[in-house]
């Protein structure tokens, strides 16, 4: 009986690793898109400053 215990428990351990090995990877695939979004939104003002530091 506790042979076959041991084998369940480990057959219940391995999806819960590769669930949170998804969603780590997905939060990290999030973190880069914000990443590139904020770059985006940053290059935007940025272009608009140098176009008034031009002005001055």
């Amino acid at each position: 009986m506790d042979k076959r215990n041991s084998v369940l428990d480990s057959f219940e351990v391995q999806p819960k690793t590769k669930s949170s090995g998804k969603k780590r990877k997905w939060r990290e695939i999030e973190t880069l898109r914000e990443k590139y979004r904020l770059e985006k939104e940053l290059r935007i003002y940025e272009d608009s400053l140098e176009y008034m530091l031009d002005e001055f």
